[in-house]
């Protein structure tokens, strides 16, 4: 792995992980899908344009196509849709937590469904992991957490762990930027559906509101999408995937710094065994 591809792994895990704490200050003002749907709407021409800049085509091949609508709907309207909901009862801080969890999902549902050979490594990492989860949702549940809130959000990761497995066909054959728009395009469009069945109109125009809806649009939605594609590409989806490690101590972090988010003593200590599971995790995966 060279150096600039652990620099655009940073800078991925970085804005993907602040993209928690600018939703939870969108839903704070605005009906979370209604506003997530404009996201998606906005991303997707900014993306499209782009491509289209680039020379991009929309001729994409079938497993393109396949990916393309694959992870619009899980990580799109599923993913992000659930955890825009569940922001409105639940901190940024455990979302992103709970968000993190998601290579460990990947490499369970290998092993236990799949029949995927993993190394002792990536077994410590599995149980790692579920003993950080158990740690951090322990207290969070004695804390008085909101239990639906936390389910959708583990749904949420559920759904994003899907998409990942889309990644490695969406990001073969070239017009990569192409594919980041019309996937905003797949989720604007099922959002827009929910939106109107399940939310009424109300939003209080904020400077905070309309400052995250920006941030969110052009940073986690359209740049963040396109490096996490660009790594795939160029270092293999179990590589790019090592990133996600840090996305528990951004994700804390960044909450604590803009929305003064307090954790506790569990939560930190939690951070940190789940992280260590997610590289060791990763880690059994390059070696083998």
């Amino acid at each position: 792995m060279d150096f600039r591809a652990i620099g655009m792994g940073l800078a991925f895990a970085l804005m993907w992980s602040s993209a928690f704490t600018s939703a939870r200050m969108i839903v704070i003002d605005a009906p979370p899908l209604t506003a997530l749907a404009f996201r998606f709407l906005f991303s997707g021409i900014i993306g499209v344009a782009i491509a289209l800049a680039m020379g991009q085509s929309w001729r994409l091949n079938r497993a393109q196509w396949r990916a393309t609508l694959i992870f619009g709907v899980c990580q799109n309207a599923l993913y992000l849709g659930l955890n825009f909901v569940a922001m409105q009862w639940i901190e940024a801080s455990l979302a992103a937590i709970i968000a993190s969890t998601m290579p460990l999902m990947v490499a369970l549902f290998g092993w236990l469904v799949f029949g995927d050979r993993v190394r002792p490594l990536g077994l410590a990492g599995l149980v790692a992991g579920v003993i950080g989860v158990a740690l951090i949702m322990g207290a969070r549940l004695s804390g008085g957490v909101d239990v639906l809130g936390m389910v959708l959000c583990f749904v949420a990761a559920l759904a994003l762990s899907a998409a990942t497995l889309s990644v490695r066909g969406a990001s073969s054959g070239g017009n990569v930027m192409m594919i980041v728009g019309l996937q905003m395009f797949v989720g604007a469009a099922l959002l827009t559906v929910a939106a109107v069945a399940f939310e009424s109109w109300t939003v209080h125009w904020t400077p905070r509101l309309l400052g995250a809806f920006a941030y969110t649009t052009l940073v986690p939605g359209v740049l963040a999408t396109w490096v996490w594609f660009w790594l795939v590409a160029r270092i293999g989806a179990v590589k790019a995937a090592t990133f996600h490690f840090l996305n528990p101590f951004f994700g804390v972090l960044v909450a604590a710094v803009l929305l003064s988010e307090r954790l506790g003593l569990a939560d930190i200590i939690g951070v940190v065994i789940i992280a260590g599971g997610i590289l060791a995790v990763q880690i059994s995966k390059q070696a083998r």
